[in-house]
């Protein structure tokens, strides 16, 4: 299990964490809730679920290639030049959909660091994060979160951008955060399978 979620009977997944990398996780994810901004807690739209749900959000893509990836347009192809339609259309939508999904992204990091939180580390100093099937589905959410973020610092668009980022040097700045990439992809993908065993 060290390593690698694993399938528990009934549903959801389990994986034993050391210290470090239950330090690493928190940080992480406490990291990207820095990044998304905090909710809606203040103003008429957090007392009255109505209004939150008319409030209107941004129109405008963040500026962030990070947040950028996390919120991309609807309409259009990534990286490309929108026409004024797709421009239109683009900001249509992300006006009324990007409230709720920085919500949810929101509540998929809170839900993995209340998880960490709460495990208590054995003398080994190695603890078993133990997740049902609803919060399996939190940490997969943030997890892609995660990854989407490193690949935008480091600037991962294609394969070969990825490729390339396996090869560094040791000495090279970037390569904590490539491990790191590497590491929560490894994490999503044995969520996904003891998920869906």
């Amino acid at each position: 299990m060290a390593g690698h979620f694993e399938p528990l009977p009934g549903g959801g997944a389990a994986v034993a964490l050391d210290e470090v990398e239950i330090s690493i996780l928190r940080s992480l994810a406490v990291q990207l809730l820095e990044l998304i901004g905090p909710g809606e807690t203040d103003g008429p739209e957090a007392a009255d679920p109505l209004a939150r749900l008319f409030a209107e959000g941004p129109s405008e893509p963040p500026a962030d290639p990070a947040l950028a990836r996390l919120f991309p347009d609807a309409y259009g192809t990534p990286g490309a030049e929108q026409d004024r339609q797709e421009r239109a259309y683009a900001a249509e939508f992300r006006r009324y959909t990007e409230n709720d999904l920085r919500e949810r992204k929101r509540e998929d990091a809170l839900g993995v660091v209340r998880s960490l939180d709460a495990l208590t580390v054995a003398g080994d100093g190695v603890a078993v994060l133990r997740l049902a099937p609803q919060e399996g589905r939190q940490w997969l959410g943030a997890l892609n979160d995660l990854r989407l973020t490193i690949a935008a610092r480091l600037e991962i668009t294609t394969e070969d951008d990825s490729d390339a980022l396996y090869r560094l040097p040791d000495a090279d700045p970037r390569k904590p955060m490539v491990m790191a990439y590497l590491w929560l992809g490894g994490l999503q993908e044995t969520l996904v399978e003891a998920l869906m065993a």
